[in-house]
């Protein structure tokens, strides 16, 4: 019986483009995966920040942004992603296998970065669903934990199977060699599940409000405090859009890359 190996998909080098290796892929549910790349050897980029991934489309190659979700040191590029069965790309993209090679665009850029905050006691990274990509990168930089005394990352999905990354997160990160002490005792993770029984089921809003999300092993004012406090919004253009809101209203001041402030969103992601 012959057996007939797929031979991996290789790509035509572009000049714009990084041609990448795919190296891994991981698939968490039906419309949920994630996949790291080789990192291109000139590639530099700060934790947070979103680059352009794509296949070949005909002239053209058809890409999307994507949040990095590696740290800024690491040598692979990760990414997580969903499904869309009729998406342009990514009903392309959640083939890919390893050994395929993806485009990469050369210039990283994002607001989601440690530049655009100011000093401050408590980070809050407040994400939906694939929203927690940069969040993944920025917790598992060493600098952040230099930079804030407590790491909140808070992930808000619609069922259980939509916690990507749960159980490191959960272990604070425990086989991460260069994070893994200063996680332990500074890193929070609180997941919540709004649409499946979980032991958080509240939404992020509800948990702010009633108090839930600040409570032990937490310390520090049981609200949002715009004097100590940073915030990192990403997920939903809804989410983005109402949290924005609450926070200028409680006299916190958006940052950006060209002035520094008390909370930052991805604008690029928002509609």
């Amino acid at each position: 019986m012959n057996v007939q190996v797929q031979q991996p998909r290789l790509l035509e080098d572009l000049p714009n483009f990084h041609t990448a290796t795919v190296r891994w892929v991981r698939h968490w549910n039906e419309h949920l995966f994630s996949f790291g790349i080789e990192r291109p050897a000139s590639l530099r980029f700060r934790s947070g920040e979103f680059v352009m991934v794509g296949l070949d489309n005909g002239p053209r190659p058809l890409m999307r942004a994507y949040s990095i979700a590696s740290p800024a040191y690491a040598e692979e590029l990760e990414f997580l992603s969903i499904k869309v069965q009729d998406g342009p790309l990514t009903s392309r993209l959640q083939n890919i296998r390893e050994g395929d090679q993806v485009y990469l665009s050369r210039k990283p850029t994002g607001t989601l970065v440690f530049d655009a905050l100011l000093p401050g006691k408590r980070l809050f990274l407040f994400s939906t669903g694939t929203g927690l990509a940069p969040f993944l990168s920025l917790v598992r930089d060493p600098e952040v934990y230099d930079r804030f005394s407590q790491i909140v990352l808070v992930h808000s999905v619609r069922r259980v199977s939509d916690l990507a990354y749960h159980d490191e997160l959960t272990a604070q990160l425990a086989d991460d060699p260069l994070v893994a002490d200063q996680a332990l005792l500074q890193f929070h993770y609180v997941p919540t599940v709004t649409r499946e029984p979980f032991r958080n089921t509240g939404r992020i809003n509800t948990m702010i409000d009633d108090g839930s999300l600040f409570a032990a092993p937490l310390t520090g004012p049981a609200k949002l405090d715009p004097e100590n406090d940073r915030v990192m919004l990403c997920g939903s253009t809804e989410m983005i859009r109402d949290f924005a809101k609450m926070l200028d209203e409680q006299g916190f001041e958006e940052g950006s890359n060209a002035k520094m402030g008390s909370y930052v969103i991805e604008r690029a992601f928002v509609d």
